[in-house]
């Protein structure tokens, strides 16, 4: 009785597609591992297990400082756009794919490390940008993207309180003594 009532609930489950959603994430990790074990047994077979080992670091390296160049580009990018008045959605997109990308690089592994410098390719990145820029909202404070008030003037000035003699610079150098 015990087992049939396991059967008819795995079997719901089968038809309703929740056992099927639980295992991908699982059936993921293990296409990866396996894509790339296959591919480092075949570098390894042609090249050497050393020298394979060492192309794993090294690619990681040359990835890793084309994101950070990449990056500070992209961070310069919308410096500009903000300065400029303009919405940085486009670069904010880019950014994202960054950091992607930074994240696949430095997985060990020649998938990772080519699905990582794919996210690098400007043309990927625009396809990217223009997929997803559709589905995202950005509003502007009532000053805009740009630096100072309303009207874009920012004005500097000090004060003091009326029936204030005494700084709270002096009371606390007194205070510290």
């Amino acid at each position: 009785m015990l087992n049939e009532v396991h059967e008819s609930r795995f079997a719901a489950e089968m038809t309703s597609g929740a056992l099927s959603v639980r295992w991908i994430p699982l059936l993921a990790l293990f296409l990866y591992v396996y894509i790339e074990m296959t591919i480092f047994i075949q570098v390894a077979h042609v090249f050497g297990v050393l020298l394979t080992l060492m192309l794993v670091i090294f690619t990681s390296v040359i990835g890793m400082s084309l994101v950070r160049n990449q990056g500070f580009r992209n961070l310069i990018l919308m410096q500009q756009k903000i300065a400029a008045g303009e919405s940085p959605a486009a670069e904010m997109i880019k950014s994202v794919s960054l950091i992607l990308a930074g994240g696949l690089l430095l997985l060990p592994g020649f998938f990772t490390d080519f699905l990582g410098l794919l996210l690098l390719l400007p043309p990927v990145q625009k396809l990217i940008t223009l997929r997803l820029l559709p589905y995202l909202r950005f509003s502007r404070a009532p000053g805009g993207f740009g630096p100072g008030g309303e009207n874009g003037q920012t004005y500097d000035g000090e004060f003091q309180r009326k029936g204030d003699t005494s700084s709270r610079l002096e009371d606390r150098d007194r205070d510290e003594r």
